[in-house]
């Protein structure tokens, strides 16, 4: 019985996380909020992979994993960026605001209905924009123009929609070993995250960002080349 409902606690924990995240922004704690989605997207790639691992796949715990993502990686970013970055831009803050978590539903939707190739996901996965912008806010001390924000996040709202492919490392074969292994990892995040809250983002920030990055360098280099080898009319 326990096997059955282990994969849907982890969505219901990361729904958790979205929820506690969003009120976290709200009270402008968005170093924590944003620690909140980087636990949420661990715990987003354990409940697939557990239920595949004790074969208790169901179309409830696929329903419930797409709604527990619009809020943990479409509202609660949103919500992140909006409080720390967009609220001076009076109604155009509200609209850029929704339409992340617009393009957000609209990649689970084309994800639950459509199969793309195998190994890939078609547009960014909506995991991992949610995980870039939250992260991604806390730069904004950084680089000092709000601009360059707003089109970091209009940029990762197109990618999520677009037909650039992503590898999908949540279906790679895993060792037996693996829900050990990424318990420690979680715990791991945990206590890294109490002792440093403020570099902790900052940090995960790169490598999801190299993610949405190598999904279009290969999709602009595979159009160069299919260019490249169009036969020239006479």
């Amino acid at each position: 019985m326990f096997a059955r409902v282990l994969p849907s606690l982890f969505t219901v924990g990361n729904l958790f996380l979205g929820i506690m995240a969003i009120l976290l922004a709200m009270n402008t704690h968005w170093e924590y909020a944003a620690i909140m989605v980087i636990i949420g997207m661990l715990l987003d790639g354990l409940d697939g992979k557990v239920a595949r691992m004790l074969n208790t796949q169901s179309e409830f715990g696929r329903e419930l994993d797409s709604l527990s993502d619009v809020i943990t990686f479409g509202v609660a970013p949103a919500i992140i960026m909006y409080v720390s970055v967009l609220n001076g831009f009076g109604a155009q803050g509200w609209f850029i605001t929704a339409i992340f978590p617009i393009c957000g539903a609209l990649r689970l939707a084309r994800f639950n209905v459509q199969t793309g190739p195998k190994g890939y996901f078609i547009g960014l996965p909506i995991t991992a924009a949610g995980g870039i912008l939250a992260t991604m806010a806390l730069y904004d001390k950084y680089v000092g123009n709000h601009y360059i924000m707003v089109i970091g996040m209009l940029f990762l709202s197109y990618l999520m929609v677009s037909q650039i492919k992503y590898p999908a490392f949540k279906k790679m074969k895993t060792p037996k070993a693996f829900l050990w292994i990424s318990a420690i990892f979680v715990v791991a995040i945990a206590i890294a995250a109490i002792f440093y809250p403020a570099e902790l983002p900052l940090v995960i920030f790169v490598p999801l960002a190299f993610y949405a990055l190598y999904g279009l360098k290969k999709s602009i280099t595979k159009k160069r080349e299919n260019k490249n080898e169009e036969p020239i009319e006479d």
